[in-house]
């Protein structure tokens, strides 16, 4: 079957719970947590007495997947064996204007059986959750149980070792709370917890499960393989379908993120303030949330591929949980504001980093500000506190789950190896954003000192940045950078307008004109005959210029069109095969800003050109991963970096409308 993507969206909520299909198809082999390590969700359909796998791998006998659809919401697979047809569905529903709904730790699975050859057909189905959902490494040992509910048969493991947000780093999963799996009670069913080897042998023998669980416990995840596993013995199946839903969801007791030293819960607990409240919820709006996941996905993809195609919005859907998924929404100190911390997932696992944020934004900025401002919020609270004490914005909060403090580059201590023009111009274009896009002027108002502080600081060094590090940070310093010239001038600009929109005239005016002053001098500078350089002294050199694309999306009126077509003739000559490199150093790429690039000049031709080898990328890539947004445009091979928030960049057209 033809590569669709380099990996399917199964159950994504946040960067512990998010469990990917690497394979073309969905029961191609072992899923898996987005770094890689084995969380297989694993399903078999019992037809007629034989025995075929639907879902993750290890099966001898596989249905034939006809057809694999990822939707914003929803991931959906159709598969066939012995004319009988099953439609398995993992819906998320991160709707972007329900919020309480988005930040719930599950997801709902349902399955969908249907005979296709006027025959009845005798079926049963069989789900299994792994223990290892609950654990970092696979040898760690879990306890297993069930629980008692109104709405829901409910199974669940939890590590052994119960020690809430004790550590931090980038390849960890979760070892506290519960995973959970249930199934309502209205649904025939039969709940196994124990090895899955023998309720997977009773399955075979007779489409049922052993009579008792297995409470040998605790045990290894990965030398007992216990699991949580539901049956559903459908009986015959004919032309009329039969449907089964459950759930899956993560319950990690209220200590999702630590912020400052203060242990913060998931935003769910606004309206929920239990897990057993939240899962009454889920269940009572299983139905009309299923039409509202439906109803969106297809808006959405409508909207996408409007903007930018089919292949645009193909992009599209498969970024979405991606994007929100790199996150953790929890509710904020004053216990109504959401707080949304990203985790720079295999870069170096830093907590709400200021220059993942930028690039993420787009997609928040377009349809739920009210995130990009919790994105902003902690960053902004911690660069007004006695802690920071330099005159340009931070660059991190810490390593997840604890945002405690800045660990990059010198930290707290010194300037060494930060980035103060990035992150200065990052923070005031994206709070500049909120007010002149999302008409949200709070935030700017609220920290007016830093504001203020970090367009001084821009003035004096943004034009011509001394040798330091931007958000590319992995091709090293560099000195001069035009395009982070273009990001301190483009930001200074926003700030001009908001002050002057704020009445703060003599800010206003000293902001607007530094900033067209220098795009003047910048255009004479950085001119490199047929393109604009890298920097300022290399004219030999080139760049991609993604910063400029907020000069058209703020309206600033900054530099004038024939920039942004003179390096768009100049990308058009040097695309490789995968897509365009970020600049002339290296044959890499970065997708986020390739993206950007593309709508620099307004023209659906030139977006489609830049475009078009993301699709080859798409469909090649042996990199099987979370979407990468840094890969080499050569050979479709992934350098560094999956499964990041940074996708949230791609949907930067729908601002262009």
């Amino acid at each position: 079957m033809k590569q669709q993507y380099p990996a399917t969206p199964l159950v994504v909520h946040d960067p512990y719970f998010s469990v990917w299909s690497f394979h073309n198809e969905i029961n191609g082999g072992l899923t898996g947590h987005w770094t890689g390590t084995s969380q297989n969700l694993y399903g078999e359909a019992r037809i007629d007495g034989a025995i075929y796998s639907f879902c993750g791998g290890s099966a001898d006998e596989k249905m034939e997947q006809i057809s694999l659809e990822v939707r914003p919401l929803t991931t959906r697979a159709v598969l066939r064996a012995k004319q009988v047809e099953l439609t398995l569905e993992f819906m998320t529903p991160a709707l972007p204007d329900q919020l309480e709904v988005m930040a719930r730790p599950l997801t709902y699975v349902s399955i969908r059986v249907v005979s296709l050859d006027g025959t009845e057909h005798e079926v049963a189905l069989s789900f299994e959750m792994p223990s290892i959902l609950a654990v970092d490494v696979p040898p760690d040992k879990v306890f297993w149980g069930r629980s008692m509910h109104s709405m829901f048969d409910l199974a669940w493991f939890a590590s052994a070792r119960q020690e809430p947000l004790s550590k931090a780093g980038d390849n960890l999963r979760i070892d506290y709370g519960k995973a959970v799996l249930a199934v309502p009670h209205e649904i025939e069913h039969r709940l196994y917890l124990g090895g899955w080897q023998k309720s997977r042998a009773r399955f075979h023998a007779d489409g049922t499960y052993p009579g008792e669980d297995d409470f040998a416990m605790p045990a290894s995840a990965a030398r007992h393989m216990p699991a949580a596993s539901v049956c559903f013995p459908l009986g015959s199946v004919g032309g009329a379908a039969k449907k089964v839903w459950f759930a899956l969801a993560y319950d990690d007791n209220n200590a999702s993120i630590e912020f400052l030293g203060t242990k913060l819960a998931g935003y769910w607990t606004k309206e929920c303030r239990t897990f057993a409240g939240m899962l009454t919820r889920a269940y009572e709006q299983y139905d009309s949330l299923r039409e509202k996941c439906a109803a969106f996905d297809e808006s959405f993809l409508r909207e996408l591929e409007t903007a930018g195609g089919a292949l645009y919005a193909k992009l599209g859907a498969l970024s979405y949980r991606q994007a929100i998924g790199a996150h953790k929404m929890v509710l904020a100190p004053d216990c109504k504001t959401p707080f949304f911390f990203s985790k720079e997932n295999f870069s170096n696992g830093c907590i709400g980093t200021v220059d993942v944020t930028y690039p993420s934004a787009p997609l928040f900025l377009a349809k739920m500000p009210e995130l990009l401002e919790g994105m902003l919020l902690p960053i902004l609270e911690y660069a007004a506190s006695p802690r920071w004490k330099f005159p340009f914005a931070p660059h991190d909060l810490g390593t997840y789950p604890l945002a405690d403090g800045q660990i990059y580059g010198g930290g707290e201590e010194t300037a060494d190896d930060q980035m103060p023009v990035e992150e200065c111009g990052n923070m005031l274009i994206l709070v500049c954003a909120l007010a002149i896009h999302a008409k949200r002027f709070e935030l700017f108002r609220n920290y007016l000192p830093l504001m203020k502080l970090w367009c001084n600081y821009l003035e004096k060094s943004g034009f011509d940045p001394e040798h330091q590090l931007c958000t590319d940070d992995f091709a090293g310093k560099l000195a001069h950078n035009t395009n982070l010239s273009i990001k301190a001038l483009v930001a200074l600009a926003a700030a001009g307008k908001v002050f002057a929109a704020l009445g703060e005239t003599e800010d206003a005016a000293r902001c607007s004109q530094a900033a067209k002053s220098s795009a003047v001098r910048w255009r004479k500078e950085a001119f490199a005959g047929d393109h604009y350089s890298l920097a300022f002294d290399r004219k030999d050199t080139w760049s991609m210029k993604y910063n400029l694309v907020w000069d058209r999306l703020l309206n600033l009126d900054l530099f004038p069109a024939e920039v942004a077509e003179t390096e768009m003739a100049f990308y058009r000559r040097h695309m490789q095969k995968y897509g365009l490199p970020l600049d002339s150093r290296r044959t890499y790429t970065k997708l986020d800003w390739l993206v950007w690039c593309a709508c620099l000049t307004g023209k659906r031709e030139d977006f489609d050109a830049l475009l078009a080898p993301v699709g080859k990328f798409l469909e090649e890539t042996g990199s099987r991963v979370p979407l990468t947004d840094w890969y080499e445009t050569t050979d479709a091979q992934k350098v560094g970096f999956q499964a990041r928030s940074v996708v949230g960049g791609i949907y930067l057209p729908l601002l262009m409308k």
